[in-house]
Parts: structure tokens; sequence; C-alpha cells
């Protein structure tokens, strides 16, 4: 199954920062999320609603949402663990500002994990999502899941598909704008992508988009993205440079980077919206700002 067009979700704004130990400035972020809005990116993962005593990086997201810019064309998504996020979230919108377009929802399929990540088990988290879904909707706002440790999870080992996969189907009766699947600590290979987004495509019956997450830990992630592309998932998560981590994973290293993700699929003849080159531009601007150069093969390539 192949199309000659997919979408990048960026997610360096939430993802790729969250794990950084240097407190990044409200006002680069901004200047991150223009230049990035700049190579093309139109859906973007700016924030996530968590407590900032355990995600520091992210205590100042309603202050990044407030200076977001105004664009028509342009989908900014807040990540939510539980209904306190989704709430953070609504408020964003109130006294006519734009706020978040989209609620990224997040279920772990791991009980340890889950319990770690955000003090739900796989139980727990299933009916809590469902609420969350349920209360944006009703509040106007889009919301789609993320299904986190779907390859593997650090404390529990191997990850069923069939535990996947029901998560999947509960989630699915609640009908989110998409459901996806993510390989939290980068254990997942091509083969084990390709059945298990194989099998959700069948559970989804193209009646709800797929969307793929990947991380690079054991340098799998962009082999992984193109097994995703052939099982049929055209949205694909990425992060600029290559940034990212989970504070709750040991060990868990950064996402796969747009620059690498975007050059795989336009030297495969699939579009992506994105100018590669300016993207290259951004990574070399923001390495500066941290001091280091970032992840991402293609970028160090050129």
């Amino acid at each position: 199954m192949t199309h000659n067009a997919i979408e990048l979700v960026e997610v360096g704004p939430r993802d790729g920062l969250q794990n950084e130990p240097d407190i990044i400035s409200t006002r680069s972020k901004l200047e991150l999320i223009e230049r990035m809005l700049g190579f093309g990116a139109r859906r973007l993962e700016v924030a996530s609603f968590v407590h900032p005593a355990r995600v520091p990086q992210m205590a100042d997201a309603e202050d990044v949402i407030a200076g977001l810019p105004d664009r028509a064309d342009a989908t900014y998504i807040g990540l939510a663990l539980n209904k306190r996020g989704v709430m953070r979230g609504i408020a964003t919108r109130e006294g006519g500002k734009r706020g978040i377009d989209q609620i990224g929802c997040v279920l772990v399929a791991s009980d340890t994990f889950g319990q770690k990540n955000q003090g739900q088990t796989i139980a727990e988290g299933i009916a809590e999502n469902r609420d969350m879904i349920r209360f944006a909707k009703a509040e106007g706002i889009r919301a789609q899941i993320t299904i986190s440790a779907a390859f593997g999870c650090p404390f529990e080992g191997e990850v069923k598909p069939e535990t996947v996969l029901q998560i999947a189907e509960e989630m699915a009766a609640e009908a989110p704008e998409e459901i996806a699947l993510a390989d939290t600590i980068g254990v997942g290979t091509p083969a084990q992508v390709s059945d298990l987004f194989g099998k959700l495509r069948e559970l989804l019956g193209g009646k709800i988009p797929m969307r793929a997450h990947f991380h690079n830990t054991r340098g799998t992630g962009i082999a992984n993205a193109w097994a995703a592309y052939q099982a049929g998932v055209l949205i694909f998560d990425a992060s600029l440079g290559g940034l990212g981590g989970c504070p709750f994973a040991p060990k868990a290293t950064g996402n796969i980077a747009t620059e690498d993700l975007i050059y795989m699929m336009e030297h495969s003849g699939i579009d992506s919206g994105v100018d590669l080159e300016a993207a290259i531009t951004t990574n070399h601007w923001f390495a500066e700002k941290l001091g280091r150069q970032l992840p991402s093969m293609v970028a160090r390539a050129a």
C-alpha cells in the first residue's frame, strides 16, 4: 500500500524539548515554532499540560500557546495525560483566544510504565482517556490518541500486540481524530511495525487514520517509519534534529529526526510539504542555541 504524500506532525517543541536539562526560554520556543512553520510544518505539538515539577521544561505551556502565530493553515496540538490537562487546554481558548486546536491524549500499553508516566494502569488509562476524548469533543476541541510503549516497555519488556490492539479497539469506539502507535523506547523492528500496523489497519477498517511515532534508540527508527508507510500509515511524528526522550523511560533517546524522515520520503518520491534545506538551516540555528550538534544524520551530512 503506497501513496505519494505523507503528513508531518512536528513534535520538536514538546517531545523534542521535554528532556532537555537546561530550560529553553519561551521566546526561543516561539522562534523555533516560527521557523518550523517557515520550513513547512503545519501540524505542531507545541506544549504539554503536565505538572511543572514533573516536566519543568513544559512549565510555560500557556505562555507559549498565547504567543503562537494565529495562522489559519496551522494546527497546534497540546498534550494531556488526564482530564486536568484537557481543562488547561480548553482554558487556552477562553476569551476568544486561538489557543490549541487539538488535544493529544496518551494511553500507555503497560501497567508499570503507565503508573510511572501518568499514574494509571492500562484499565485506568482506558477509562480516563475515554472521558478525556468525550470532554474535549464536548468543548469543541478535536482529540487524537497515542498508545505509548506499543512495541515494548522499559520495565516489563515485551508488550503483546493483542494488548495494543485491545486498547486501540476500546479507543476507536470514541472516534478520535486518529490513533497513533508509539515506540517510546525505540525497541521495535520493521517486521514488528509492519505486522502491528497491518493489524491495526484491519481493526480500524479505514474509519480512523493511523499515525506513527518512533524513537531512534537502537537505530531502527527510520526503517520503522518506512515499514509503517508500507503498512498504510500516512501521518508521522518527527522532531527537528532528532531531539527528544521521555523523562520516565530510562535510556530512552530522541525521536526520529524530521530531516531524516523528509529526506527518505522525498527521495522515494513521496511529498511532505517540507522544505528540507530550510529544516536543516533551522537545525543548525537551534544547535547553536543548545550549544551542541543535534542527532539528525541528514543535517550532519547536509
